[in-house]
Order: structure tokens, then sequence, then C-alpha cells
């Protein structure tokens, strides 16, 4: 991987203009252009004959016509039923691979086994070709062999119903149907009609196909589940908001297979899950390709959408399709994941959202993340620049990988964020979450980065008065601190930090970071004596606005007195854990006897912080100090999430299909200041789409109210979820369950 980038240019047109030159002719390299669209289209002829015939249409009345032909894609219908594709939003058929479906075709008399010999011809791209498996005939028996099988499983006077299973290897994507008839002049074919177009997708439940979930529950949560929870703080304070993927939505999955058109990746390489995977985590991010999504992290959302305001992926995906690719304006690391999941399980890739807590991303590629201090023990700012995320978002997709040495499939991290290079385009992944833990990181793809992002420690230097640095404290478990996702088929937590690590201090753990080293990742190896002096800041729960008193626990385990020097340092950062302004700065002077535990106690202010606090409101205290007797170093690091007020939401009317209810979001402003140019959103999966209102102003103590009529498409539980967003406060959201009955 390259250099670390995390701040996109915030135009897309600036993005677009520096990435790709001008599009040249594939003269004198190949004999054709390259087939990388699914939505351009080849001419099948009518009629294609065997020789060259006599002027005037052939004498083709005596041989079988074809008058009809019958995709069964009615949601109701078995194809969709059986392939769990009844929930898209789609007037086509939609199919996954390694398992039957159904077709029926009416011929203009009794189809003759014996006589009549005719195909199903599946054609995508611009120039079908057998061997690159964009043109495949399927027959209706087995003796003549095609990589998909067809067999008759009924005729009824002049219909035949026809059992077709595409190979568990094939394209996923559009196909067009036709049907040719073979006749001793030439083929007879149906005339193109886009109605019978067929999708064909991964497919979770087939044993036969590299994504195969062996956990029916498993691909009821991570391949049929539209919401999802993304989970932000911190480790010890975590908070949650609702997200709608909203992968059955309507023109989702178009904008899905757009998005590999516009990587212009090749039609032969989109049946491969490990290839999908990757050129989709460069193509959610616009840094170097056209992607969907514009990274913002500077607070400055004016030409765009802040990434706090999103409430689903839908609006951004058709969005990003209807402008014909103008990358969308704008996310950070958790919109990136979510819109990424919407991908996976559109596909039938199976995708879950994970949030490290505690995320590393170093300057230098090694496993430290270096916080410099002074000789006195206070922390340097100007000379730290190792970032350490309060969280970060990725993804886990589930395949095999073949690859790969065994056992090392299953669960694989992608991630869309750009962050550093990989092959010279940003992205990460797929990345076999087991070869991480146990630290096989040689294997592709980017397992290295993802190591350190869960394994790193936190080295503090002390600099000499000449410049040298040394080594004075390692916290060997503050990254990597906590892995969640959501848990399966209900709302809860499902901690899966032991995916990724062994327990701290295990001799587990000791072998897999050696192993590491081993193939290059650099670690701090300096024997520092322990300290006979602690530091402890215990969880305090903020109310953005409020005071709060910082608590500091001081241990002395020695037998002797101890007196230290501390400074207290509260910095507002960003959720990547670059610092914006200091809010807090005390000095003390702790005395400690033998064996005594003390508290010391700090009051902040909320004038102090509120007005400086950007983004989703983070404080970060760092203690650092030296101990007089031993010149050793006590450090403590406690991450502050400040709660915000709730947008209140609540819904009133019969929860029935097709039914009028209504929708009111209710807020009021708790704050003695105005809030100005307040964006308010709201969706609800499968029952309302998204809908968006402009306020501009809310006054200390006031209070709006928006309600919406809404009447539900489809029976199910459901949440309808909102977001409240402007300059002064970001990260307001909130929620409602409700469960319609058809």
């Amino acid at each position: 991987m390259g250099d670390q980038e995390t701040q996109e240019n915030p135009s897309p047109a600036v993005t677009s203009a520096a990435v790709r030159p001008k599009r040249v002719s594939h003269r004198g390299r190949s004999a054709g252009p390259k087939a990388s669209s699914n939505k351009e289209e080849g001419k099948m002829e009518e009629f294609e004959p065997f020789m060259l015939l006599p002027r005037g249409p052939p004498p083709l009345k005596d041989f079988l016509d074809i008058w009809d032909v019958d995709v069964l894609k009615s949601p109701q219908e078995e194809n969709k039923r059986g392939h769990h594709t009844h929930l898209y939003s789609s007037d086509f058929l939609i199919v996954r691979r390694a398992q039957e479906f159904q077709i029926k075709i009416t011929f203009d008399r009794p189809y003759k086994p014996k006589e009549d010999k005719f195909a199903v011809e599946f054609i995508m791209g611009s120039s079908p070709q057998y061997s690159k498996g964009t043109y495949i005939p399927v027959f209706p028996n087995e003796e003549r062999k095609s990589t998909w099988r067809g067999r008759i499983m009924e005729t009824n006077d002049n219909v035949v119903t026809m059992g077709i299973i595409p190979s568990p290897e094939c394209i996923v994507g559009k196909y067009m149907i036709f049907i040719g008839v073979v006749t001793p002049y030439g083929i007879r074919r149906t005339r193109r009609d886009p109605s019978k177009d067929v999708y064909i997708l991964f497919n979770p439940w087939s044993q036969a196909d590299a994504v195969f979930l062996d956990d029916e529950e498993e691909r009821e949560e991570c391949v049929m589940n539209e919401l999802g929870i993304i989970y932000h703080g911190a480790y010890d304070d975590v908070s949650e908001r609702a997200w709608n993927f909203g992968q059955f939505e309507y023109g989702v999955l178009d904008a899905c297979l757009f998005i590999l058109d516009k990587a212009e990746m090749p039609l032969s390489n989109r049946g491969d899950v490990v290839k999908v995977a990757r050129v989709a985590s460069a193509m959610i991010n616009s840094r170097d390709d056209y992607g969907v999504l514009v990274g913002n992290w500077s607070g400055d959302y004016m030409d765009g959408v802040p990434p706090t305001s999103w409430t689903g992926s839908v609006e951004i995906l058709l969005d990003y399709i209807h402008s014909k690719g103008t990358p969308v304006c704008y996310a950070q690391c958790w919109v990136y994941a979510a819109v990424f999941n919407t991908f996976l399980r559109c596909l039938g890739i199976p995708g879950r959202v994970v949030t490290n807590f505690f995320s590393a991303h170093d300057n230098d590629g090694n496993l430290k993340m270096d916080i410099i201090l002074d000789e006195n023990g206070k922390v340097d700012r100007d000379r730290t620049k190792d970032s350490i995320w309060n969280y970060h978002c990725w993804n886990e997709c589930y395949m095999v990988r073949p690859d790969l040495p065994a056992g090392f499939g299953g669960w694989q991290v992608v991630d869309a964020t750009p962050q550093e290079t990989s092959d010279g385009m940003y992205r990460c992944g797929p990345a076999s979450v087991a070869a991480i833990k146990h630290g096989q990181i040689c294997f592709p793809f980017d397992a290295p980065f993802v190591f350190a992002e869960v394994n790193s420690d936190v080295v503090f230097y002390r600099r000499q008065k000449d410049g040298t640095l040394e080594p004075v404290r390692v916290n060997q478990t503050h990254v990597g601190r906590m892995v969640l996702t959501k848990a399966v088929l209900h709302d809860g937590r499902r901690d899966i930090t032991s995916d990724y690590k062994f327990p701290e201090g295990s001799p587990e753990e000791r072998q897999v970071l050696e192993k590491a080293e081993a193939f290059g990742c650099q670690r701090e190896k300096a024997s520092i004596p322990e300290c006979d002096v602690d530091v402890e800041i215990p969880l305090v729960e903020v109310r953005v606005g409020d005071k709060f008193d910082l608590i500091l626990l001081f241990n002395n385990r020695s037998d002797q007195q101890r007196t230290a020097d501390v400074y207290i340092s509260g910095t507002v950062v960003y959720y990547t854990g670059v610092p914006s302004s200091e809010i807090v700065y005390k000095t003390l002077k702790v005395k400690l006897e033998p064996q005594q535990s003390k508290e010391e106690k700090v009051s902040v202010r909320g004038e102090d912080y509120m007005h400086k606090l950007v983004e989703q409101g983070n404080i970060n205290i760092i203690t650092t100090g030296k101990v007089k007797q031993t010149g050793q170093i006590i450090t403590a690091m406690k991450l502050i999430h400040t709660h915000k007020p709730k947008l209140i939401v609540k819904v009133t009317g019969s929860p029935r299909v097709s039914e009028e209810m209504y929708v009111t979001l209710e807020f009021s402003n708790p704050f003695q200041f105005n809030l100005e140019n307040v964006d308010v959103r709201m969706e609800g999966s499968g029952i309302l789409p998204f809908k968006h209102k402009h306020y501009s102003l809310i006054a200390p103590g006031t209070s709006i109210t928006w309600t919406e009529a809404f009447s539900p498409r489809r029976a199910g539980s459901t949440k309808l979820m909102a977001s409240l967003d402007c300059a002064a406060l970001r990260y307001v959201y909130g929620e409602a369950e409700l469960t319609i009955q058809h």
C-alpha cells in the first residue's frame, strides 16, 4: 500500500478531470474493444442464415415457430420465490446462479423432441462470445453440451416448460434472452424484447457458488435484511444509528451493475466474487476512478450533503446512476461502508458493516502509533503525526478464496474508505479475517494494513534536547479495543473482536505478532521498566452543552512516596483522531503516599467547548506526567463522546399494506443559540421513499413538527428513520419500528 490519505478532493469535477486520459481507439492493439459494459447490446439477427440464399424470405413456415416466451417473473411465481428475489422492486426476472429457474415457451404447434431443435440463448454485452461467457446457448436435453444445463419439465399442447440451471461460475449481471430454432436454412430467432431480460446474481444458498453461506439465519441477516445499524462513538460509550441499505428498492440493482460498468470491469471477470469485491472497494470512493462517493472530513459541506445527514444508501446510488456517474458529495467511513454493504447484498454477496473502535492509521506502515512527549512529559502536538481513529467502519463479505491456502475463506475485509493505495488505486481487500487473526499477512489483499488497524501499539516517546526519541511507555491494548457488527436478526450488538485477534497477552497473540514481524511489520521492542504509579480516567457520560467533571484516579503501588507533575489536555477531535482545538489544559502536582490512591477532579464548562465542537462532538483527553523520584512517565487516554438531543419519530394509522399512515417528526432546540440552515430527512424501507425538508432557523427553545402521509408497499417488520443536521449540530437521529400487515 502507498501513501496515507484521508481527505478526498471535494469537487467531483476536479476528481473526474484528473483521473483518466483521453480515451483512444483500440485499433492496432486488439481486434475489437474490450467487452466491459453490461448496458451495451450487440445486434442479434432474427434470421441467421447458414448459407447464401436466393432473394426474398426463406421458406420457414414448415418449421417450428415461437409465439410467446413467458419468463415467469411475477414476485408471486416460483422463480422469484424459490430464488429469494421476490423482494426486489423490479419488473424483470431476477434469479441466482447454480439454481434452476423456469420459462414457458409457446410454439405454433406441439413440440416434437426428435424433429425440432431449439436453444434458449443468453446474451450479454455488445460482442457476445461463447468463450467469454457472454453467449450461452441452453439446450432442452443433454445431447448437446453447454456450460448451463437445460431440461424439458413439462409439455402441454403447444407450451413447453423448460428448466434452466446457470453455471455456478457464470457472469453476474443482466442477460438478454432469445429463443433460436434451427432450420435447414439457418437459425430463426425471437425478436429482441427487453421485457424478457433476466438478471442473474450470486447465490449464497447454493453449495456450488463461491459465496455459499451455510447458515440460514446469517443469510437472512447478511443478504436479505434491508435494515442495518451503524456503531460509532467510543468503545465504552457506544452509540448506534439505523441505516436503510435498501438493496431491493427500485433502480438499486441497475445502479450496482452500472458501478461495474463505470469501472470498465471486463464482463468475463464479473463471475469472480474476489474480483468483483476488489473492483467495488475502489469504485465506492471517487479518489481515482469516477466512483460513487466523494470523501470530505473538513466540516465544509456547502456544495453537497453532510455525511452525517444521510439515512440510507438508496438516494446516493440513484443519484449516481441518474447523473451518469457524477460522484455524490459527501461521505465518511460509515457512509462508504453502508453503501458498499448495499452493493454486496444487492448482488447476492453476504455482507455486513463492521466498526473497529480505536483504529490505527499511521504514517509509516509499522505497528506503532507514536505520541511524542517533551522532556517534562507533556504531549508535543506539533511532532505527533500518527492518528488513531475513534472508530472506523469497513465491510466483511463472505466467500471462498481459491487463491489462498485452505482455511482462509469465509469472512473477508473490504474497505472503500480511501486511506491507502493498493496496486495503485484507493481500495482495500478482500483480506481474509482468519489470515489477519493468525498473522498470515503475506496473502492478498492488503492484510498488513488491516492487521495494523487492529493490532498496533501506542508508543509514547520522550524527545530529548538533542532531538533523539526515547520510548517511555507502551500501551498494547488501546488499538482495536473492540470490533462490533449487528447481531443476527435482531438489533443487538455482536462483538467479533475474537475473529480478528487472540486475547491480549495470550501466548497465541505473542506468536501472531512474531509471525507478523517476520513478514516485515515493525514493533517497538525496547524494554521499558514498569511504572509503579498508575493514572486512570473513568467513563463520563456527557450531554452536549452540559458541564462535566473529569475524574483522574491515581494509584501509588510502591512502598515509597511519589510526586508527579501531571499535564491534562482536552482537545476537540474529529472522529479520525485529528485534533481541532484545545479546550482544557491543566497542570497538577500530585503527591501520593505509599500504597495510596487519590482522586483529582477537573471541571469543564459547557461554554468551554460547545462552540468549538466539530462533527460528532468528541473530546479527547490525554493525561501525561513525570514521576519526580523515578523519572518514569505515566499516561492515560479517554475519549468523551457527547450525546446529542433526540429526534422524535411518531407513527399513526392502520399498519396495513396500501393503507394510509402518517409519520410525524418532532424536535426542540435545547440550546441558547439559533440552529440555522437545518436539513431534516426521513425514509423507511418498503414503506416510505426518501423525503427531505429544509428549515432556515430553529430559535432557542422553539420546536419543529413535520408530518408526512405514506402507504406501505409491502408487509413485514421495518423502520422509519430520520436525521436532523446543521453546521452547529450534527448526528441527530430518530427512528420508529413498525410491523406492516397484509
